[in-house]
């Protein structure tokens, strides 16, 4: 089914994960116990991210040597085992940076074959690996133009323009977005010019990056729905689980995290303590966002099911 779909038969605010898969030479198993984890909690959907080449530079007894690797490939794979052995429906995440628009299609075509109806359209990275453009490939540039791509697709159009009656896929496709604009953006105004363009080219439902002020998500609503866009916003959390993300988060995500968080989290003894007050903080968000009617909450968990199961539990999942 898809998400459109479960977000207009909700009767309640729906629960949603996304995971990652592992690093290469990893062991799948690891990944599917987080899966078996929050199965239990019902999720309609579950993201699995997707991640490009990097290029990096090794020091050898020949000298330096320039490497192009995917560190962690299996998209796809994790995508077919979730809606098959769980019956849960997967969400691939699509990616500009690091795939040319020929191998995009290529993914999307591999994606109906598993009967695969969404996707989450992105841009990615942008130190992925920038593959030449050669023999006529190309690439998309912004999140819009991968939208584009993926429309045309449900159209029936694809890049080869003569093929003969052209089977239209059938994706559902989200996007992005950010209550405290995109680290690019000048403003936060412009940023939602970029959204409407995004629901303009196609896409049908929106997740938002990570917030730990809800502020920041009902601001954001209020000014998009003021700027035309109608679709469902779906707000994302992650739960603050170490000291150490005081600094990763905001360095890596470009968000603020609020005084009243951090003061009692630089404040605590123990990493239990941490995840303690992580997990607290995280139901604040979660309840005030039930009450007031958000068509689901998406958590970014990875590979970690730990602080789910407890913000559950005070939840009373």
């Amino acid at each position: 089914m898809k998400v459109i779909e479960h977000l207009a038969r909700a009767k309640e605010t729906l629960i949603s994960f996304e995971i990652i898969p592992p690093k290469r030479g990893g062991d799948i198993h690891s990944l599917l116990r987080v899966v078996d984890d929050i199965s239990k909690y019902n999720p309609p959907f579950i993201d699995i991210t997707s991640h490009a080449a990097e290029v990096k530079y090794e020091e050898t007894p020949q000298g330096i040597k320039r490497k192009v690797k995917r560190k962690r490939p299996g998209t796809l794979g994790i995508c077919a085992l979730i809606q098959n052995k769980y019956n849960i429906d997967a969400v691939p995440h699509v990616l500009c940076n690091g795939f040319t628009r020929e191998e995009t299609e290529d993914f999307l075509i591999d994606l109906q074959y598993l009967e695969i109806e969404n996707v989450l359209a992105l841009r990615g990275e942008e130190n992925s690996y920038q593959k030449p453009l050669v023999n006529g490939r190309s690439a998309n540039r912004y999140a819009v133009d991968l939208v584009a791509q993926i429309n045309n697709m449900n159209k029936g159009i694809y890049l080869e323009e003569e093929l003969i009656d052209a089977r239209p896929s059938n994706f559902c496709i989200g996007v992005a977005a950010y209550p405290e604009k995109h680290v690019s953006a000048p403003n936060l105004e412009f940023d939602i010019k970029q959204l409407k363009k995004k629901i303009e080219a196609g896409a049908e439902y929106v997740v938002t990056q990570m917030f730990y002020d809800n502020r920041y998500y009902f601001d954001f609503l209020d000014k998009c729905r003021a700027g035309g866009i109608d679709v469902p916003i779906i707000p994302g959390l992650k739960i603050l689980t170490a000291k150490s993300q005081l600094t990763s988060i905001p360095a890596n995500f470009h968000i603020t995290l609020p005084s009243e968080l951090t003061d009692p989290v630089l404040e605590a003894e123990s990493d239990e303590d941490v995840l303690e007050i992580g997990v607290d903080w995280a139901y604040k968000q979660v309840s005030e966002l039930i009450e007031k009617k958000a068509p689901a909450i998406h958590f970014y968990i990875m590979q970690n099911s730990k602080p789910i199961r407890m913000l559950m539990k005070k939840l009373g999942f």
